[in-house]
């Protein structure tokens, strides 16, 4: 089989498509003929070598995806021909996956692979920040950072459908536009003077900031409320400055970490997460951006892409 594959680190010149042996299965595997492969900033930092990373080189990465059963290796719930898809599973850059039978969500016909693809991991991320880190309350003001990327647009309309209010910032005016038709109430440039216009827009500071950034933890923290909640799940801007104890005590705000690897623990939370993502969007509630799509081959010119960060929606891989 073919599969997108790098063994040295480094930037998007080490990435190689080749032919390599097709995945052995074991007792608790079946066999995926991949379909559509969503790409993460999490492939790049692998990429990069500053991310844990599974297996020997040549590596793949890749977790994200969607395709149809080839081998069903004797489970009885499986048959060739079923349409599965999954989120938290190794080596998907490829032509073929080996998915453990614990982490095979069942694909409703009415979700294509592509949206399967563009959905899981940034839509399980947008659910359980919305629902188990912060439990959004209706009227509450959010914060989102990085608000027209994949993660920020699903949160802001599972935001919106628990009745909140969003405020979002972006970093171009264009972004600000698909932050807009998001439903966003607000959304401010990072080269503005942001922190004084959320004041202008709730005086008293939000109830929770959701921050994928890292770098803007300090500032995140200065337009939280008294006994609000900072979020922190991601470093797209570097590592944080270290968070002092005592403004914790002396301003009542809770920090807490969020990663999703934590929420998909067992084959029925991960089926139960996602059908719920699955049924709010075949009912409309939330919709998607055209994914971008690049080949698998072509797998530099996906990862220029998104380092480029111009994309403002899911880009997949198709083999």
């Amino acid at each position: 089989m073919k599969a997108l594959t790098f063994s040295t680190f480094g930037d998007s010149d080490v990435l190689e498509y080749i032919e390599i042996p097709n995945s052995q299965l074991k007792n608790d595997e079946i066999l995926v003929e991949m379909k559509a492969i969503g790409l993460n900033f999490a492939d790049v930092y692998r990429r990069k070598g500053n991310y844990h990373l599974k297996g020997n080189p040549p590596f793949i990465v890749g977790y994200e995806g969607a395709g149809i059963v080839v081998d069903a290796n004797n489970h009885p719930e499986y048959k060739v021909g079923d349409r599965v898809a999954f989120a938290d599973v190794p080596f998907a850059n490829a032509e073929l996956v080996a998915v453990n039978t614990n982490h095979v969500l069942p694909l409703p016909d009415a979700i294509s692979f592509e949206t399967a693809a563009s959905v899981l991991l940034q839509g399980l991320t947008a659910h359980y920040l919305a629902t188990d880190s912060h439990k959004t309350q209706k009227n509450e003001t959010v914060l989102i950072h990085a608000v027209a990327g994949g993660v920020g647009q699903i949160l802001t309309q599972i935001s919106k459908l628990l009745s909140a209010t969003v405020i979002g910032l972006t970093s171009s005016s264009d972004k600000a536009k698909v932050a807009i038709e998001q439903g966003v109430d607000h959304v401010f440039l990072y080269n503005e003077d942001w922190k004084s216009e959320i004041f202008k827009v709730i005086p008293k500071g939000v109830d929770v900031v959701y921050d994928s950034i890292g770098s803007t933890l300090t500032d995140s923290f200065e337009v939280t409320k008294e006994c609000g909640q900072v979020v922190f799940f991601g470093m797209a801007g570097g590592d944080p400055e270290p968070v002092n104890p005592r403004m914790l005590m002396d301003t009542s705000k809770t920090l807490t970490g969020g990663d999703l690897w934590s929420y998909l623990n067992s084959k029925e939370e991960r089926i139960k997460r996602a059908d719920q993502l699955f049924h709010w969007i075949i009912d409309g509630k939330i919709k998607l951006s055209k994914p971008t799509s690049f080949k698998l081959s072509e797998g530099k010119l996906a990862h220029d892409f998104l380092e480029s960060r111009k994309s403002t929606g899911k880009i997949i891989l198709i083999p």
